[in-house]
């Protein structure tokens, strides 16, 4: 079989994975664009870690169907092995090799030689920020460091599909920033799969988000289709002077307001939270309200649903 034209770089169609009697993955069907960076979020147990192994080959499914750009893991496991670069969640690495032994140790393994394969290995000091680190053994480097190496290694032979399992564990503010901007930067030249438990992350980087759990999809689409799905409405966070009761009162009698919660107060200031069953947008009318009781007004700000909660709705129980 030949690659795919379609534009896809991966399709999945009825995907299960039984383990004797646990079923660990039931009917999975999703299709990834090329140069798409899709999040793939589910909670521990989800079945999302067996639908990596199946994809890249570790383990067949039990029945469906994967293609890797029109490839069959089954089938053409080498092709699609040589299209795909993984990092999994536990990085493993042999600790007694320096940097540089071990990048070049899995370029040789990934068929990659001579002057092509020194190239490749400095492309990915620049790339991932470990030229200070080429001799230094592995077993001596930070968990952020060894988080570089491990993308390193995934990139080394520059495969068509990258997947990335926790790619963000080990680093620090400033190292997470310059890892996101690479998977943004990748996914203009390359498909990426992006495993994390990090949801603002995958909120800010990925086009695309497929949620599982208990082994099914509970949801897919893009960051805002999965916030404007959630059952949350919006809540406002509103900073009035005046009397905290009267407050309470007018501001409960507003049309889809479902609560009011006072924060804090400081002198006649007070801070409060009003809550909505629906996305309606309330704040002309909360501003009305301030306006006909005279209180002054200091903020008024929405607070649409995070992925986060959209995630703890889909996956609780």
């Amino acid at each position: 079989m030949s690659s795919s034209n379609n534009g896809f770089m991966l399709e999945v169609k009825g995907l299960d994975k039984r383990f004797g009697q646990v079923h660990a993955v039931k009917d999975l069907n999703f299709q990834i664009r090329k140069g798409e960076i899709f999040g793939f979020l589910g909670p521990n147990g989800a079945g999302k870690t067996t639908t990596m192994r199946m994809i890249t080959c570790y383990m067949p499914p039990t029945s469906g169907s994967i293609r890797v750009d029109g490839l069959d893991p089954i089938e053409q496991s080498l092709a699609v092995r040589q299209k795909i670069g993984y990092l999994p969640e536990n990085n493993p690495l042999y600790n007694e090799m320096t940097v540089r032994e071990y990048l070049q140790f899995v370029g040789e393994i990934r068929g990659i030689k001579g002057s092509k394969l020194s190239s490749r290995i400095d492309d990915m000091y620049s790339v991932c920020g470990l030229s200070r680190m080429s001799g230094r053994q592995l077993g001596h480097l930070s968990k952020g460091y060894r988080q570089r190496v491990g993308l390193a290694q995934a990139m080394i032979h520059n495969p068509d599909l990258l997947i990335l399992d926790e790619p963000m564990t080990g680093l620090d503010p400033n190292q997470i920033i310059e890892i996101r901007n690479l998977i943004k930067k990748m996914g203009h030249e390359k498909t990426v799969i992006y495993c994390s438990h990090i949801l603002s992350e995958v909120s800010a980087t990925c086009d695309r988000i497929l949620i599982i759990n208990e082994g099914q999809i509970a949801a897919s689409g893009t960051p805002d289709e999965l916030t404007q799905k959630s059952s949350s409405g919006t809540s406002y966070n509103v900073r009035l002077k005046g009397d905290r009761y009267e407050m309470e009162t007018r501001l409960s009698e507003i049309a889809g307001v479902s609560s009011v919660k006072v924060q804090s107060v400081e002198n006649e200031w007070v801070s409060l939270t009003l809550s909505t069953g629906s996305k309606d947008d309330i704040g002309e009318a909360i501003f009305k309200c301030a306006v006909d009781n005279k209180w002054s007004l200091s903020e008024l700000k929405a607070e649409t649903v995070s992925l986060e909660e959209v995630f703890k709705q889909l996956t609780r129980g």
